[in-house]
């Protein structure tokens, strides 16, 4: 099967059968098309055509471009490749599958950075509770700490998801769906918005059922969403780099040290392994070493 016909076909199936969202299936976009004009620069233009060592050749070619790629990227390049080869494989669109020893590069472990109890609270009253759209940056940052929402999964929410009293639903990657408290706090922060705000946004702009809006009644942009961020960090003097997956990371981060077992923040995270999760375990080091100390008999 000629390769720019296999990607397209498989870039269908991972969007439309496996649900992954717009952003992955551009990425996945891109990594194959960089794989792609590799391969063509081989005089490469079929799948069946692709050995074990063009794959890894190709692997090595990707580690060692200038400027030096992130682990991150290189795994996700090899996820793209090792993807695509998967799925002509098991849909009887390639003899074999060249990708079976190709290893994937190991990646660094990186602590999430957390804000403090005091930091998050700090950027939690950051909004002016005047403003209209003070209001509105309230609600929408007191949900992502309160849910550990994804920025994506906040912005797709509709009103109607409110209706549900104390619980939300969240729709994750790969659309799939997940059942997370909403503390009152956040609940507060919503139906002040939904009450006092939303209407006259609503009537600025086309209906849309969407919970958040702009100010021209627009649904609310990933990028806004950043820039609200970004204002109520500097409002409340965070020096710490505060990003939208920050109050994710936080989120986590408190319910562990919180006493929270680690599978139940899995679940509220919608991770799929566990594994995945346990990296905030080690964001807890401090308070399990002040544990320690205070109750083993030779700690100190």
């Amino acid at each position: 099967m000629r390769l720019d016909r296999a990607i397209d076909s498989y870039l269908r199936h991972i969007s439309i059968e496996r649900g992954l969202s717009d952003n992955t299936v551009a990425a996945y976009r891109r990594d194959l098309a960089g794989y792609a004009a590799w391969l063509a620069g081989r005089d490469i233009a079929d799948a069946d055509d692709v050995s074990p060592e063009t794959v890894r050749e190709f692997a090595e070619h990707a580690a060692t471009a200038d400027p030096p790629p992130a682990a991150s990227s290189l795994a996700r390049l090899q996820s793209s490749v090792r993807g695509l080869h998967r799925f002509l494989a098991r849909e009887g669109e390639a003899v074999a599958d060249p990708t079976t020893k190709l290893v994937p590069p190991k990646q660094p472990q990186k602590l999430p950075k957390a804000l403090t109890i005091e930091q998050v609270e700090a950027l939690l009253d950051a909004p002016s509770a005047e403003d209209p759209i003070g209001i509105r940056d309230r609600a929408l940052l007191e949900l992502l700490y309160a849910t550990g929402a994804r920025v994506s999964e906040a912005i797709s929410l509709d009103v109607d998801d409110m209706r549900h009293g104390d619980i939300l639903r969240l729709r994750g990657k790969g659309n799939k769906e997940r059942i997370v408290p909403l503390g009152s706090f956040a609940r507060a922060a919503i139906d002040a918005y939904l009450t006092r705000v939303r209407p006259e946004l609503a009537a600025r702009g086309s209906a849309t059922p969407k919970l958040f809006l702009g100010a021209r009644g627009r649904p609310l942009s990933r990028q806004s969403t950043w820039l609200v961020i970004q204002a109520a960090a500097e409002k409340a003097q965070l020096t710490a780099h505060v990003s939208p997956h920050t109050l994710r990371h936080s989120f986590a981060t408190h319910l562990l040290q919180g006493g929270a077992d680690v599978r139940v923040v899995q679940e509220l995270l919608g991770h799929a392994s566990v594994a995945t999760t346990q990296i905030y375990t080690h964001v807890s080091a401090d308070t399990l070493r002040d544990m320690y100390q205070s109750a083993h008999p030779r700690a100190v």
